[in-house]
């Protein structure tokens, strides 16, 4: 499909009694059209992967555009200087976690952007990093455990961060990186355990909202019996 094809079914599809409910849900919409996911998600199958009409997209500012050009857009084409700019330019949680959990962390740059945004000032690009851990815990089925260390390090560091999204991002990456395995859930339960021995609110919540998911005995169960295949 070509630019103008997929922004005319952009307009087709849009819908501005929706806007209203998505500001509802922390949305960005001042520069959205009011398509739902499902919708976004088909057009990007129609579309099929195209690097250079991602980047027109992304281009056009358009809430919906750029989440598409997450979804379509080539994880082997994506370099870390477009990473950067798209990064740069993150207003909306949504944005955010589409680009780093559908696209981002499928390149060869995932963990060590994941590890450097973490340590960044600008809130959704300190998001950016612990959404990419979350979705590489949960997407990188050939990660070792050994690959998520410098992430627990990071949500310690970080875990006082009372920003909304940024705690939330943090408490997100920590559950994803336990539920990898029994392992991986003994350490990010000590690490929750500390974080929940501080004297910081933010740290508090982690740790108490990620214990709630990590102790669950079905999880364990879950976990073990995924061991035994």
């Amino acid at each position: 499909m070509q630019y103008e094809q997929v922004r005319a079914r952009l307009e087709e599809l849009a819908d501005p009694s929706q806007l209203e409910g998505q500001a509802r849900f922390g949305i960005d919409v001042s520069h959205s059209l009011g398509i739902g996911m499902p919708a976004l998600r088909q057009l990007a199958r129609e579309a099929g992967r195209d690097h250079d009409l991602a980047g027109l997209l992304w281009s056009s500012g358009i809430r919906e555009a750029r989440i598409l050009a997450a979804l379509l857009d080539d994880p082997a084409s994506v370099t870390e200087d477009q990473m950067e700019a798209w990064a740069g330019e993150f207003s909306s949680w949504e944005v955010v976690d589409t680009c780093c959990c559908n696209l981002f962390d499928r390149t060869i740059h995932a963990y060590s952007k994941a590890v450097e945004w973490s340590r960044r000032e600008e809130e959704f690009v300190k998001r950016a990093g612990f959404s990419l851990m979350a979705g590489l815990a949960v997407h990188d089925k050939k990660a070792s455990d050994r690959d998520f260390e410098d992430f627990f390090a990071a949500i310690e560091r970080e875990a006082c961060d009372g920003r909304n999204f940024v705690k939330k991002a943090v408490n997100w990456a920590l559950r994803q990186i336990g539920k990898r395995n029994l392992e991986l859930r003994a350490r990010a339960i000590e690490v929750a355990e500390r974080l929940g021995a501080m004297d910081c609110r933010a740290a508090k919540w982690v740790a108490s909202d990620a214990l709630k998911e990590l102790r669950n005995p079905q999880l364990e169960t879950r976990l073990g019996a995924r061991r035994q295949r």
